[in-house]
């Protein structure tokens, strides 16, 4: 284990261990005894959700925040509900992951030249977490950004996460203003010299896939022009 590689495994410790956001702890634990009825026999990780997948990546994913009973429940990004489905079949038929799935932690799964995270790393009630929980998380993935030194483009699903990214960029002096930076579904954002490229796109959520504003080939698209964008 190189020397990046063992920091990002002492900051997941850290990450499972943050207990930052009174309202994320106590929901996510309650969460966590209620259960749901599919998944009575299951026990639930309920506790922050550590990143996932290849220390050495190209490429890193950054999601919203975890499912209360997909990745809440399993102890790994987008594992164990609807968007994780589609989101590691894409990862498979784009050659990052080594299986179609993913349900628990304890799966064969592995990610290569793919780092997935989250902008919130505790599941939020109604999939929002507030201003001030994704500021209390943004120093893990500033951290993240610092390990991952082979990055060459970041994929962010979704609005927040597109936002949370570029107020790192913005509060670290590499870009003036977010206000040129407009989200849209696979569109390139380059930044500047020896900065990751940014790619924006369509969260794989249920609201998303089941209106038929995302589907599994659009967002294919996406992660094979990452892949082509990180060479």
């Amino acid at each position: 284990m190189n020397s990046s590689s063992g920091q990002l495994a002492v900051l997941q410790q850290e990450v499972i261990a943050c207990r930052r956001c009174p309202r994320l702890v106590e929901y996510i634990a309650g969460i966590g005894r209620v259960k749901r009825r599919a998944y009575m026999d299951w026990d639930y990780w309920a506790k922050p959700v550590p990143s996932f997948g290849d220390p050495q990546a190209r490429v890193l994913i950054l999601g919203l925040a975890p499912g209360a009973h997909g990745s809440n429940r399993t102890g790994r990004p987008f594992t164990g509900d609807a968007s994780g489905a589609i989101l590691y079949r894409v990862l498979y038929r784009a050659g990052f992951a080594s299986q179609e799935e993913s349900k628990s932690r304890d799966d064969k799964q592995r990610l290569t030249g793919a780092y997935i995270t989250a902008a919130a790393r505790c599941a939020p009630p109604g999939n929002k977490p507030t201003t001030e929980e994704l500021r209390n998380c943004r120093p893990y993935l500033e951290r993240e950004l610092e390990l991952l030194t082979n990055l060459r483009v970041v994929v962010a699903l979704g609005m927040i996460a597109f936002d949370v990214y570029l107020s790192i960029l913005r509060d670290r002096g590499v870009i003036k203003s977010r206000a040129p930076f407009v989200f849209g579904h696979n569109v390139v954002h380059r930044v500047g010299e020896g900065v990751p490229i940014l790619l924006s796109s369509y969260h794989p959520s249920q609201q998303n896939t089941s209106t038929g504003k995302l589907n599994e080939k659009m967002l294919l698209e996406v992660f094979r022009r990452a892949k082509k964008l990180a060479g």
